[in-house]
């Protein structure tokens, strides 16, 4: 999203979150490249950290696929440039061959750099029932 985008910061936080989650699904490096910021880092539901190139790897070699992302329960707070959103996760798919299918609950932060929203941050943590 562009600073031309005639919509509301909400809406181009929720339209770029849902292209980052089919990029995922669909392993679009080009999208994931594009909305992800080069310093970002991600805690996994696993505890794990990451950057940037080791999660594009990940979707490069097949360690990881996902086959189905569905978000529901999303709340976002905007500081100034930044927007934090917090989400339920409903992922199907492999991390390292090992099959998911589980709901988490994500916190993803994305700022306002360049005209454009990037991700700076992702944590995920499962929900256990």
């Amino acid at each position: 999203m562009t600073a031309s985008t005639p919509t509301t910061p909400t809406t181009q936080i929720l339209a770029c979150e849902k292209r980052l989650l089919d990029a995922f699904r669909d392993k679009d490096l080009l999208v994931l490249d594009e909305l992800i910021h080069d310093q970002a880092l991600f805690v996994l539901p696993n505890a794990l950290t990451i950057n940037k190139s080791q999660l594009l790897e990940n979707y490069r070699t097949g360690n990881t696929a996902m086959t189905s992302l569905t978000p529901s329960d999303q709340q976002i707070n905007f500081i100034e440039d930044t927007a934090i959103l917090s989400f339920q996760l409903e992922m199907k798919g492999s991390y390292q061959e090992q099959e998911i299918s589980a709901l988490f609950r994500y916190m993803r932060v994305w700022k306002w750099i360049n005209n454009n929203w990037k991700v700076i941050s992702t944590c995920g943590v499962p929900i256990t029932k």
